[in-house]
């Protein structure tokens, strides 16, 4: 009797098993109507509908997509990431653990319903992504960011939730759909190797004087005036996806005449950066930051063979990056630059540096 007891309580208890899994992967939503992957509106517009997927972002499910096919009246389309047990009556974003991206401004809410700018609005036809960068879950946190149209719009740094970061989508007007994809892909190595320089020249936008041999930039000049200046140019600038990158002096030549730092495109080839308009730059020899002067100002300590020197920009939070760099006042105006400048009288002396380039997180 007490084995057939036992026996009974096992599959009690493994039901209960199956029941609380079926809770716990099931798909909930409020004032909207699925059918297949589409979402659509069916509240009165003074009502927030909502979705929110079964199962949570992982390493082997990292993004999604949803896909605008009707804006309707307002177009306040919201898509990011939410607890498991989200209220339905909120847009995603509005209340805490929670982020979003809001089609109809623009703007990103996160834990609250005041937004802040964030990248452009949405419209029909457009797709907006978002997902979360696994390998940077450290500590409790883990780094967001959101896409549109398969390029990234921004990032933010955000507190990880137990259970786990949800995928939701809110409407808030009549007539709008969406088509939600949650098995899409994003190619984060194509979005890298966007800023990567490796071992190609043509990564180069500009190069004068110097010549580049795998990661090793080394300078060819003449090296007798201080017009001399060998100068290596990205063709990408920087982007609040790749925001910074670092040199490693292999070689600090006679002098060690070296400087990094940004600069607008058609910056003078025959200038070390911070010397013109339009640059700022970090000079290895003296320890000084050259802005747009030719004389500098004490900022750090002086770099020799072995050191590494890094630059990168902190993007505000409110940054726009519209693709095309035409209204920013910051990354897409500015490619990063090296220079190296040896001039040391009849002696040619061959200098280089290791170009590393690191994305790290904000």
């Amino acid at each position: 009797m007490d084995d057939i007891n036992l026996h009974y309580r096992f599959l009690n208890w493994r039901r209960r098993i199956r029941d609380v899994r079926a809770v716990r992967f099931q798909e909930r939503y409020k004032r909207m109507l699925k059918n297949g992957d589409t979402l659509s509106y069916q509240g009165n517009s003074d009502e927030v509908g909502c979705y929110v997927a079964p199962r949570p972002l992982s390493k082997g499910n990292c993004y999604f997509e949803v896909t605008i096919m009707d804006t309707g009246v307002r177009g306040t389309i919201a898509v990011g990431l939410v607890p498991q047990f989200y209220k339905l009556d909120h847009q995603p974003g509005w209340l805490p653990q929670s982020v979003a991206y809001h089609a109809d401004d623009g703007k990103l809410y996160d834990g609250n319903p005041v937004g802040q700018q964030f990248g452009p609005k949405c419209n029909r036809g457009d797709r907006i992504g978002c997902g979360i960068y696994c390998d940077t879950i450290e500590a409790g946190l883990t780094t967001v960011f959101f896409t549109k149209n398969g390029k990234e719009v921004g990032s933010l740094v955000f507190p990880a939730v137990a259970e786990g970061l949800f995928p939701a989508i809110g409407m808030h007007s009549l007539g709008e759909e969406v088509r939600l994809d949650l098995q899409a892909e994003w190619d984060m190595e194509e979005a890298d190797s966007i800023m990567m320089v490796d071992s190609h020249e043509d990564d180069w936008g500009r190069l004068y004087d110097i010549r580049v041999t795998g990661t090793l930039l080394e300078y060819v000049g003449k090296g007798k005036s201080i017009l001399d200046v060998g100068l290596a140019q990205a063709r990408q600038p920087l982007s609040t996806r790749c925001h910074y990158f670092e040199v490693e002096i292999v070689d600090a030549g006679e002098k060690c005449y070296i400087a990094l730092g940004l600069a607008r495109r058609d910056y003078p080839k025959n200038r070390h950066p911070g010397w013109s308009q339009g640059s700022v730059a970090y000079h290895a020899d003296d320890g000084k930051i050259f802005h747009g002067s030719g004389v500098g100002e004490p900022f750090g300590p002086r770099c020799i063979e072995g050191d590494i020197m890094g630059c990168g920009i902190m993007f505000p939070r409110d940054y726009i990056l519209d693709g095309e760099g035409k209204d920013n006042k910051l990354g897409p105006h500015f490619q990063f630059n090296i220079s190296l400048l040896f001039p040391n009288g009849n002696l040619f002396t061959v200098a280089g540096v290791k170009d590393m380039l690191r994305n790290f997180g904000d």
